[in-house]
């Protein structure tokens, strides 16, 4: 599982003219899934994203947490955060989980994030959508947990 973590004064996902998700401070996170990928990987994320303190604190260090500055996320599904692009020039997403996997990984991270008192906004998923953010900071973070193989 790999998520692109950036802080954000605001962001939203649109899809068709429309409005899907949006917040003000908080974490704008691109989320991927591989096959391998399950509950584990989605509570063990969930725990890392809730508790990242990499929001500041009155001393200007990066000290305090989402739940502690009262942010949000915005979570918008992106496989192609699995694309591999190390030979030719089409990227291939062979290492990215197929819809009918990713789906349900996707809607059980959106529900971890909100049961650890979270407020989570999200776009559509597998939809085209656009992203429109304000990065503050900025502070962009690649986040990854590899499946463990049984």
């Amino acid at each position: 599982m790999r998520v692109v973590y950036q802080r954000v004064s605001r962001a939203a996902v649109s899809g068709n003219g429309l409005i899907l998700g949006q917040i003000g401070q908080g974490a704008c996170l691109l989320v991927g899934f591989t096959q391998n990928d399950g509950t584990a990987e989605v509570d063990w994320m969930a725990d890392k994203v809730a508790g990242l303190r990499v929001f500041t604190d009155a001393e200007g260090k990066l000290n305090l947490s989402l739940g502690d500055v009262g942010g949000a996320v915005l979570v918008v599904s992106q496989f192609t955060l699995y694309g591999d692009a190390s030979k030719g020039r089409r990227p291939s997403f062979i290492g990215a989980a197929r819809p009918e996997e990713a789906a349900p990984l996707y809607q059980a991270f959106v529900e971890a994030l909100r049961a650890r008192g979270l407020t989570v906004a999200t776009g559509e998923f597998g939809a085209l959508m656009a992203v429109e953010l304000v990065n503050d900071g900025p502070v962009t973070l690649l986040l990854e947990r590899e499946a463990e193989r049984g």
